[in-house]
């Protein structure tokens, strides 16, 4: 994982940031964040695999043009990023990417349905005006979808380098170059099909990657969202002036009502409120504030005016360090090899030379050009990795849609294998163990009278605490007597007059184990209302089920520890509390530092950073935008039960995925030293191809069983 840019980025340098989408592996890495480093002038240099963007730190003497030359010097395309085009870029991108993918797959379609009926016996002047359509389908599509490779590795041979689209574009080219030789010549075969479908099926891997990186980035921006656009400063003078939350200084005074989110951290200088600081520590109750307490960027004051002095804001908020740490996060996590980038460099060079050498041999055994070109060709066919490309992918699309019936969506191509690899659970506690719903659990302690003055001074406020009240007494069937003089005082509770007598729904004196409110009525304090969250349908048995699977849990949330103890009891589990989003990143580091690959459980705002750092991570339905986007999966319902399921379909899914690969190496084992000995011809070849596909279609297809 790299480091943070600002770690060396000196006082007085500017920093830049450019798209360069033609990074396409580590090598290309490496290669730009050495060659800028050895720039005079730059302090430092990042690479973003996963928004293919470059952070470069530089004295200010340099310019943008200077920076983009020095990239372009290396053999890449960059463009200046601009804040409001970054995403249309990306987007852009991921739509060429896409078409792209349709016009191969609906070629290679149309091709191969003429190679039928070319293997069912059409010869003569049928054969050869089948290979001119399908030349004509072909050529056009295979030089229109294989643009994102022919693009890189015509950068990449034009600066004097390689990158693994080079193999990729010769071997496309000879292929389609070989079938229109023999389509002008009037062969008996043509092989266009097998160009479309290496294409085809190397986009796939493209256009998924291109999908986890958008995610990662739809991730950080719905965490941005959460901050308020600015505030409301007030000068020395004593006027005041709006503010965007980028024109924010440490040292300003901002004026906060009652439901507006801070636009930076700050300290209350004036006023007392409560604020909801739930995408910090994931803990659903508004917390009291007063002067000299510290609040964050992205909170809500949920009660009354606050006047804060700001001490950070735009890029050093707490909120903005969430959201560096999912970037990072993401980052890491893709720096995962795909599965189809890895069979093209094997395949490329391998069987190319396997290829050459079969047609070099044969010339030498005594063949004429043309027999030792179609053994060659016919071993080229043979060894297309179209079932190695498929072992992953249809097994993956299968499961997909297994899981997808029991009510848990998929969101990365790769989140399936690692959640087979989980050792250990991490659980956060709030939304995700609990329903995030409070409960009020001893109603039953208070009289018929008192649950009806309980009941309208309840309906007078909005407050979390107040509405579990309101919810509990109505489910009862409680019917509110008639108050007067109702008001609501932030930070104290909501007073009234009934029957000449004041009655309040207040905050108790002392300090309780778990969230509570007192009914007061006169000068008497009646009774002492207690709150629970309530437990997932299930959670106990899922948890142990889970635990049974070999992947033993922990919760690690930021509620205080009073919180967490009853729930970690109930469900027989180890505990950490007041964790921030670096805690629980750190205590996730430390176990992977330990060789454990964990998956992270959780919902809320401050959930997204370690939900995108894990080794794997699944959030339910109801989870904020911010931890939906950084998971791998998402689980329908209130029930816990899907977690269990979704593993063992998930362990299920990559046994058979062995089989498919075991498949695929038994099909090359046999069937390559056949085609080097002059055994197959490429018609035989292409349909021995075919068929090694569809029975691991046909392996893949059993996941649908998963029970």
């Amino acid at each position: 994982m790299n480091a943070p840019l600002q770690a060396k980025k000196p006082v007085s340098a500017e920093e830049s940031r450019f798209a360069v989408p033609d990074i396409h592996c580590a090598g290309c890495i490496s290669k730009i964040e050495h060659g800028l480093m050895a720039h005079a002038g730059v302090h430092a240099a990042r690479v973003n695999f996963t928004s293919k963007q470059v952070s470069i730190a530089h004295d200010k003497a340099l310019s943008d043009l200077d920076l983009a030359e020095a990239i372009r010097g290396l053999g890449f395309k960059p463009s200046l990023i601009a804040e409001d085009r970054s995403d249309e870029a990306a987007a852009a991108a991921g739509r060429e990417l896409l078409r792209c993918l349709a016009v191969a797959g609906f070629a290679a379609m149309n091709v191969m349905l003429l190679s039928v009926s070319i293997w069912s016996g059409a010869d003569g002047a049928t054969r050869t005006l089948f290979h001119w359509i399908s030349a004509l389908i072909a050529l056009p599509a295979i030089a229109y979808a294989g643009r994102p490779f022919f693009r890189s590795a015509w950068q990449a041979l034009r600066h004097g380098r390689t990158n693994m689209d080079v193999p990729i574009a010769i071997g496309v080219t000879i292929t389609a170059a070989i079938s229109l030789y023999e389509t002008i010549v009037g062969g008996d075969h043509a092989y266009f099909e097998s160009a479309l479908m290496l294409i085809f099926f190397l986009l796939v891997g493209r256009a998924l990657d291109a999908m986890m990186r958008r995610k990662v980035g739809d991730g950080v921006a719905a965490l941005a969202r959460q901050s308020a656009p600015g505030a409301l400063v007030i000068d020395s003078d004593g006027s005041s002036a709006w503010h965007k939350a980028a024109e924010l200084r440490p040292g300003m005074i901002m004026q906060l009502a009652a439901g507006e989110r801070l636009a930076g951290d700050g300290i209350v200088v004036e006023g007392e409120s409560a604020i909801n600081a739930s995408l910090l520590t994931g803990e659903s109750a508004p917390q009291s504030v007063g002067p000299g307490e510290q609040v964050f960027a992205g909170t809500l004051n949920v009660a009354a005016p606050l006047t804060v002095k700001v001490t950070a804001a735009a890029d050093d908020t707490a909120l903005a360090d969430i959201g560096r740490l999912m970037a990072t996060a993401g980052q890491s996590k893709s720096r995962y090899v795909r599965i189809a980038d890895r069979g093209a460099r094997l395949y490329a060079p391998v069987v190319h030379s396997l290829a050459l050498l079969t047609f070099v041999g044969w010339m030498m055994a005594g063949a004429d050009w043309h027999q030792a070109l179609l053994i060659g060709v016919a071993v080229l066919i043979i060894t297309c990795p179209c079932a190695l490309g498929l072992a992953v992918p249809v097994a993956h699309v299968v499961a997909t849609g297994s899981l997808m019936k029991r009510g848990i969506l998929v969101k990365h191509e790769s989140a399936i294998e690692r959640l087979a690899e989980a050792d250990r659970a991490v659980f956060d506690k709030t939304g995700t163990l609990t329903l995030d719903r409070l409960v009020a659990e001893n109603l039953e302690e208070l009289n018929h009278d008192q649950k009806a003055i309980a009941l309208a001074l309840a309906r007078a406020s909005r407050h979390p605490l107040a509405t579990a009240i309101r919810e509990g007494l109505e489910s009862e069937g409680v019917r509110a007597v008639s108050i007067t003089g109702l008001a609501e005082l932030p930070g104290t509770g909501v007073t009234g007059i009934y029957e000449k007598t004041k009655v309040a729904l207040e905050a108790p004196e002392g300090s309780q184990s778990t969230p509570a409110v007192a009914l007061t009525i006169g000068d008497d304090r009646t009774a002492i209302i207690r709150f629970r969250d309530t437990l997932r349908p299930d959670a106990e048995e899922a948890v142990a089920d889970i635990a049974g699977l070999g992947l033993p849990g922990t919760i690690l949330s930021g509620d205080k520890s009073s919180a967490i103890q009853p729930i970690a009891g109930a469900l027989h589990l180890t505990a950490q509390s007041n964790a921030r989003p670096d805690d629980k990143c750190e205590a996730l580091e430390r176990l992977r530092r330990q060789g454990h690959r964990v998956l992270m459980v959780g919902d809320g705002l401050n959930d997204g950073p370690a939900l995108a750092a894990a080794h794997v991570s699944i959030a339910p339905g109801s989870a904020s935008d911010v931890g939906q986007n950084a998971a791998d999966l998402v689980f329908l319902g209130d029930s816990l039960a899907p977690i269990p399921f979704a593993i063992r379909a998930a362990r299920r899914t990559m046994d058979i995925v062995r089989q498919n690969f075991g498949l695929a190496l038994i099909y090359n084992v046999v069937a390559v030293p056949l085609a080097i000995g002059g055994f197959v011809t490429p018609l035989v070849a292409a349909v021995a191809m075919s068929l090694s596909s569809l029975i691991v279609i046909a392996n893949s297809l059993r996941l649908r069983r998963v029970r």
